[in-house]
């Protein structure tokens, strides 16, 4: 059954916009010209989700809200109004609304607006079961994909080498692998290469016999036999110290591994996952990384986009942040959500988690407003991103243009440059080779 929707405007051209875009995404739209008939209607049915002009003669549609919010407080409203007036919009949503719009509304926003209210489309995971997506954000198309590559390959006991930006989210996929493999009964155990002084990494990944060297006091397991039958998720791969990259290949090649101070061999038994936020290949070429390796650890690769390239899951990881430590939920506006979306994400997943703990400490409000954001992502606000790398049409002024047309023309114009090379054409264009296959699938151009 479709969700029903109560669009709520005196003035017919807008009320009747606002309900064929709806109807046109697949609700099922019901229109009201004044308070009083959205009350009446509101008598014999209850909507999923309430869209509401704010100036009408006689109740306004703050009004509509208090007297909604009284008798039906789960019922989630969405104002819109001609007039931009802060303080009314921060008492919209004090009063519980979940997001404030202003005429001339953008009726893209205005429909993601709603489906991001009702999850529409949220989490949609193709072959994923919706329980297997539990705690996991997977609103933009691009990450979906990512989870339903790591659901396909979670049952089998392959190698997987996750590749992307730090903070984009390794560990997390890492771990919902884990979760969905025939081993989950067992520890994941993650251990971060570059965190591990040079000297000590082989003794703690291998173990250690007692008195193998100065300090051990005592017999170590290692991590390889901590992770038994379980999952060893081994990140920052690309920083292990090239003298201890051939006992790994040993490792992953025979499955037995030998403790540092030890003559015997032992027998592992793990599932074996890498990240890096290096470029492995590049890597291979300078020497840095073995070549033999990088072969045994790329058995499955899944690059993770950074955040800038899936920008439809910057709202909800922002609320899930925001309210981390909360029982009572506080709200984004949707000025500060913008911001939020304008800045580049330099630091990905991370940066936000840290720029939404910033605001849970600092800022005393329910309704976070741009200057309750950090400094860094305050200034990044209306900036573009730069346009260096991206080829550019030679004609067509660019107000004329939509920006899927400017899409279209960019991959196009790159994908020309560099006679149909993926991997170039992304480089091009300042995203991943998986970002580029994203674009080419919504965009129609595979």
């Amino acid at each position: 059954m479709n969700r029903s929707i109560l669009v709520v405007d005196d003035e017919i051209r807008y009320r009747e916009l606002y309900a064929r875009v709806l109807r046109d995404a697949g609700f099922d739209v019901h229109e009201a010209g004044s308070a009083a008939d959205a009350l009446k209607f509101m008598d014999r049915r209850t909507p999923d989700m309430v869209v509401s002009d704010v100036r009408m003669p006689a109740e306004s549609g703050l009004d509509l809200l208090r007297r909604v919010r009284a008798e039906k407080p789960e019922l989630p409203f969405l104002l819109v109004t001609a007039y931009a007036d802060v303080r009314e919009a921060v008492d919209a949503l004090k009063l519980g609304a979940v997001d404030y719009l202003a005429k001339p509304v953008d009726l893209d926003e205005l429909l993601a607006a709603v489906r991001d209210t009702l999850g529409v489309g949220a989490g949609a995971g193709g072959e994923i079961p919706a329980a297997s997506l539990t705690g996991i954000v997977a609103e933009s198309l691009a990450m979906r994909s990512v989870l339903r590559d790591a659901y396909r390959v979670a049952p089998s006991d392959a190698t997987i080498l996750l590749t992307g930006e730090s903070g984009s989210g390794k560990e997390v996929v890492a771990q919902f692998i884990h979760r969905h493999s025939t081993r989950s009964a067992k520890p994941l155990v993650p251990v971060n290469c570059a965190a591990i002084a040079p000297t000590l990494l082989a003794s703690e990944l291998f173990g250690h016999e007692k008195g193998a060297f100065t300090g051990a006091v005592t017999k170590r397991k290692g991590y390889f036999r901590e992770a038994h039958e379980g999952t060893l998720f081994l990140d920052e791969i690309g920083d292990m110290p090239l003298e201890l990259q051939p006992s790994l290949l040993r490792a992953t090649e025979t499955g037995r591994i030998t403790p540092v101070g030890s003559d015997k061999e032992t027998v592992i038994d793990c599932r074996l996952i890498a990240a890096t936020n290096h470029d492995l290949e590049t890597d291979v070429a300078e020497g840095r990384f073995r070549q033999d390796l990088y072969y045994r650890l790329n058995v499955i690769t899944i690059d993770i986009p950074p955040l800038r390239e899936r920008p439809e899951d910057i709202p909800p990881l922002a609320r899930l942040f925001l309210n981390k430590d909360k029982t009572e939920a506080r709200r984004l506006s949707r000025a500060a959500m913008q911001t939020l979306i304008s800045h580049p994400w330099p630091g990905n997943v991370r940066e936000l988690a840290n720029a939404m703990a910033h605001v849970r400490l600092l800022s005393q409000t329910d309704v976070i407003l741009p200057e309750h954001l950090p400094p860094a992502v305050r200034k990044s606000a209306g900036k573009t991103a730069p346009e260096s790398r991206i080829p550019q049409g030679p004609d067509a002024p660019a107000q004329t243009k939509t920006l899927e047309q400017h899409e279209i023309e960019a991959v196009t114009a790159a994908l020309k440059q560099t006679k149909g090379n993926r991997t170039h054409a992304a480089q091009l264009l300042g995203i991943t080779r998986r970002g580029l296959i994203y674009k080419l699938k919504r965009l129609g151009l595979e």
